[in-house]
């Protein structure tokens, strides 16, 4: 097994209607194609942060992480959904599109437990 780590750094002025559109049309449709760990947003709380410092857009305010057999399974499945029909519609209503997403990170990790 391997886990997929996506954190989003997602404009701050449309994260209100991002979480609308990511609980009720986004994370419905993607849970139910790929095994989703979990789906988080940032709270009002302040980071941590211990060491170096984070650049100009400071921390991820999305993070949510997917359970793959391995990573030829991940391209597989996460090509499959990306050129789905389904996702491109789901997909263009994200708040102001692709631009909105002023960083994206995934990160294939293991477990040590």
């Amino acid at each position: 097994m391997i886990y997929e780590i996506r954190n989003y750094h997602f404009r701050p002025d449309l994260f209100e209607p991002y979480k609308v559109w990511a609980k009720t049309e986004a994370m419905p449709y993607l849970g139910a194609q790929m095994d989703v760990v979990g789906f988080w947003i940032t709270t009002a709380d302040p980071p941590e942060i211990l060491g170096a410092p984070t650049d100009h857009l400071g921390t991820a305010n999305v993070t949510w992480i997917i359970r793959w057999r391995d990573m030829a399974h991940r391209n597989e499945v996460w090509a499959a959904v990306l050129e789905s029909p389904e996702w491109k519609d789901i997909f263009s209503r994200v708040p102001e599109g692709l631009p909105s997403y002023l960083r994206l990170e995934a990160k294939f990790t293991e477990s040590l437990m």
